[in-house]
């Protein structure tokens, strides 16, 4: 019973341990310029996005944003701080009989 012990250790430990697989140092290589070539494409890309952001402004209990922007935050009139976000894109005051609704509204767009 020991030489079978012994025998599954060296047989199924040990090959485990250096069955690891080999890379090339041309792979390496190869594999180290793709990603470079990547990462200066993806910073260029990423170091010309800018946040743009535009306030709407609508009588009533809704404000629209313009289409690709998106609500990010919104005001009431008549002291009502009961607010929600409808579709992502529009405010939405909560309380009767308001008189205006602003919408800060917000987009990433890559410029230049």
């Amino acid at each position: 019973m020991m030489k079978f012990t012994i025998f599954l250790i060296f047989a199924v430990v040990f090959p485990a341990k250096y069955a690891s697989p080999q890379s090339c140092v041309i792979d390496t290589l190869i594999n180290g310029k793709i990603q470079a070539a990547i990462d200066s494409k993806v910073h260029s890309i990423l170091a010309k996005r800018r946040l743009i952001c535009t306030t709407a402004f609508s009588r009533g209990a809704n404000a629209y944003c313009p289409s690709g922007y998106l609500a990010t935050g919104c005001a009431c009139g008549m002291a009502c701080g009961s607010w929600d976000i409808r579709g992502d894109a529009t405010c939405h005051c909560q309380c009767a009989n308001i008189d205006w609704t602003s919408a800060r509204c917000c987009k990433v767009a890559i410029v230049g």
